[in-house]
């Protein structure tokens, strides 16, 4: 009886196993990106989410998202790189090492599949313009507009009777009556070093102009010149004037040290426009007084002085994979150039960079009106040069904020990385 019992049960149990659907779990596509906290991780989960819920069962694919703050994602970007395990998604932010991706086969074309979706109508041509290589399109870019601007608290300032600074002189003159306030007129934390590179970037740009770097990375120029030499030597007199926190060089970008210097009562904060965000989401008091102002131009300069330092795009993805893998990975992006998107990226403090993306914010308002006086966008130095260069471009210039080098010094650095560079690629 027993032995009949179990063959009616297995008999039962064949039968049902062969009557059920045949489930696969899907495959996964990784996706590297900087999502650790809000609103970040909101903002990008967004398309994942979308993805996962509503295509998934019909692809095959569900998109894993992995998280890396920023300055261990670019190492952990780069290791990955070197040893052949990229990700099948990742974002970046274009430039040099962009071009390093797609010789180095880790960046797929992607044309065809911008036009099939439409996606040229719906991005700014400007960032598009960033995501290009010899006419071919290998990225999407997708979170914000991002460019350096100073900020600072509008309610602080009316009450100090301080007046936003049109000209270098003009800054100076500021920057001295805060430190007679018992202020320090700049927020800044540079262990992270590109924060401080903002400072020099700008000033060669409005001493000299963008085609500073273009002619040093093309091999027409040098980076050891009158432009070099006036940024550095500008921003070391600031550090014996005063104007920069003490120990700069060792507070954490990362930690949130410099919006924590602004929040205490710092000057300003000369950073990138994805601080709105941060800010609204961590302090929205401080957030309903906070302004922003272009960095100001040299009077005598015969450079642009309309050039803003950033990006339009702000995290770009590119694809490390192919068939039906890059398909679906590719509709899951494109879900970021969406109205709902957009809409949900406004909100949490972004201005994505689609041509429909418009906040009446007043932040916002202060950005878009630096945008539209705009004549170009210079890309950041460690995002436009190659990698080994950026990282000394980077550690050189940190030593603007100790005074360990001369200026001299920290421009012939540079210039040797470049110089290294352009000998290994010739031809």
């Amino acid at each position: 009886m027993k032995k009949k019992l179990t063959a009616i049960l297995c008999a039962a149990l064949t039968a049902s196993l062969l009557a059920a659907p045949c489930v696969h779990a899907a495959e996964t596509i990784s996706f590297w990106n900087l999502a650790t906290a809000d609103p970040d991780k909101t903002v990008w989960s967004y398309a994942v989410d979308k993805y996962n819920a509503e295509d998934s069962e019909e692809s095959g694919y569900s998109i894993d998202m992995v998280a890396t703050v920023n300055d261990q994602y670019k190492q952990k970007l780069a290791v990955a790189m070197s040893s052949g395990q990229c990700p099948d998604m990742y974002i970046h932010w274009t430039g040099g090492p962009m071009v390093e991706y797609i010789k180095s086969g880790y960046a797929q074309d992607i044309t065809d599949l911008v036009d099939e979706y439409g996606l040229r109508d719906l991005y700014t041509e400007a960032s598009l313009a960033q995501c290009t290589y010899n006419d071919r399109i290998y990225a999407l870019p997708v979170k914000n507009d991002s460019v350096a601007v100073f900020f600072y608290d509008k309610a602080m300032w009316a009450e100090k009777g301080y007046e936003v600074p049109k000209t270098i002189d003009e800054l100076e003159a500021l920057c001295d009556k805060m430190v007679a306030d018992g202020i320090t007129p700049f927020a800044l934390a540079n262990q992270a070093q590109w924060t401080g590179s903002m400072y020099y970037m700008y000033l060669v740009a409005r001493h000299g102009g963008p085609e500073i770097i273009s002619a040093a990375y093309d091999g027409t120029g040098s980076l050891v010149n009158e432009s070099t030499e006036y940024a550095g030597a500008k921003i070391e007199e600031w550090v014996e004037k005063g104007y920069f926190p003490d120990g700069v060089n060792s507070l954490s970008p990362d930690n949130g040290d410099d919006r924590a210097l602004l929040y205490q009562g710092a000057g300003m904060m000369l950073h990138g426009t994805w601080q709105i965000g941060s800010i609204k989401d961590e302090f929205p008091e401080f957030y309903e007084n906070l302004g922003c102002f272009a960095f100001p131009s040299l009077e005598g300069s015969e450079a642009d002085q309309n050039v803003v330092v950033g990006t339009m795009g702000d995290n770009f993805i590119s694809f490390n994979c192919e068939g039906d893998k890059l398909a679906a990975a590719f509709k899951m992006a494109s879900y970021y150039s969406t109205e709902d998107f957009m809409n949900l990226s406004i909100e949490w403090g972004n201005l994505p960079p689609l041509k429909a993306a418009y906040s009446d914010e007043l932040p916002w308002q202060d950005v878009i009106a630096i945008l539209n006086e705009a004549s170009g966008v210079q890309l950041w130095w460690d995002q436009y040069l190659p990698s080994s260069v950026a990282d000394v471009h980077k550690s050189a210039s940190q030593k603007c904020f100790d005074c360990s080098a001369t200026p001299t010094e920290i421009a012939e650095e540079q210039q040797a990385a470049m110089d290294e560079y352009l000998a290994e690629n010739a031809g």
